[in-house]
């Protein structure tokens, strides 16, 4: 197991930065998860760490060793890919076993390693198979298996979830989760999954435009989100936010409804963004935050959605999964205080 260490990281392509100074530390045995859009980053700072790129400016550290001039195979890292980069005329067992090709152990300690590496991964009985003979999940288990083996101080992912169905990635989800809590390595995870992210991580980095927006646990980022693009993409559907002003310590919003701001000293006439979860405006009989005309209905079962509107503005609410709304309904919506949250509308950043 091992520390990891990223100082002022950054990278540049044909002069243009695309990372602007990653600054992140990741704990002994801890999973780290990167999630962003396309392009935010977490791709090329997860390849600085393997080694398959090269450093701008600033270090990486592994256990306290600055890692920026040595090759992949010296930073004790394994890494595994989307594609699961396995080999189809090897068998299980030598698709694992190929982790270990450079290694000088002995046969029968490859052997050993091979085999326990598959009772961890429930693959004992596929060893002699061919890649053809599996699953796309039992694939993905191979490939991470190959990885296991060489017993790495961290474990790299990159999206290795993304060509599975739904239900597969739910299952290698849980699998991986699983797996990290019996052998307890460091991990460092990419997806653009915030699903997975939410559900993986012992903390998640936001990356945006090359740039950290937060780090934090999944119960952090949900409902203490530092900016309206973390309050966004983090939760679905995503945050409703209603812009205002400051007028009289009270939010006007553009909706009419005026809220009161205790504790916050904003200067008068300040441009603030209101954020609520969905999940947290509900459909109420009594007094109101809000009040509009229900445009779109969508039940979920256990929940019910309804999207509306507002002077023109469109809010998500919810209601419990057996009530009757229907299109054109006029409905009530409030949310309790603490699931209220104040943006600066310039610069985006959490009020607090």
């Amino acid at each position: 197991m091992a520390n990891l260490s990223l100082k002022a990281l950054t990278k540049s392509y044909d002069g243009t930065e695309v990372l602007h100074g990653i600054d992140l530390d990741v704990a002994d045995g801890e999973f780290i998860v990167f999630v962003g859009p396309s392009g935010c980053g977490k791709s090329t700072t997860l390849r600085l760490i393997a080694g398959l790129e090269e450093v701008g400016t600033g270090t990486i550290e592994i256990d306290g060793r600055v890692v920026n001039n040595l090759a992949p195979k010296e930073r004790n890292i394994a890494m595994v890919f989307q594609n699961y980069a396995i080999y189809p005329h090897m068998s299980v067992r030598k698709n694992i076993g190929f982790g270990l090709r450079t290694s000088k152990l002995p046969a029968a300690e490859k052997d050993k390693r091979i085999n326990e590496v598959a009772a961890l991964l429930d693959m004992t009985a596929y060893l002699d198979r061919k890649p053809g003979q599996l699953s796309g999940g039992q694939r993905q288990r191979v490939a991470i298996g190959r990885a296991m083996v060489r017993d790495p101080s961290v474990f790299l992912f990159d999206e290795p979830l993304s060509n599975l169905d739904a239900q597969l990635r739910a299952q290698m989800r849980l699998e991986i989760k699983k797996l990290h809590q019996r052998v307890g390595k460091t991990i460092v995870f990419v997806t653009h999954d915030q699903v997975e992210a939410m559900t993986m991580a012992d903390r998640i980095v936001i990356m945006k435009d090359g740039n950290i927006q937060q780090v934090g646990t999944p119960e952090e980022v949900y409902h203490h989100p530092a900016t309206t693009f973390v309050a966004q993409f983090i939760g679905a559907p995503s945050m409703n936010m209603i812009p205002g002003t400051e007028h009289a310590a009270r939010l006007v919003t553009v909706t009419g409804s005026h809220l009161d701001l205790p504790g916050h000293a904003l200067d008068p006439g300040a441009s603030v963004t209101l954020g609520i979860r969905p999940q947290d405006l509900r459909i109420v009989e009594g007094p109101a935050l809000l009040t509009g005309a229900v445009s779109v209905v969508e039940p979920l079962g256990s929940e019910t959605l309804a999207y509306v509107d507002i002077g023109g503005l469109e809010i998500i609410a919810s209601a419990d999964g057996r009530a009757k709304i229907r299109p054109g309904q006029v409905v009530h919506l409030a949310a309790p205080p603490e699931a209220m949250h104040l943006f600066d509308t310039v610069s985006g950043a959490a009020l607090t």
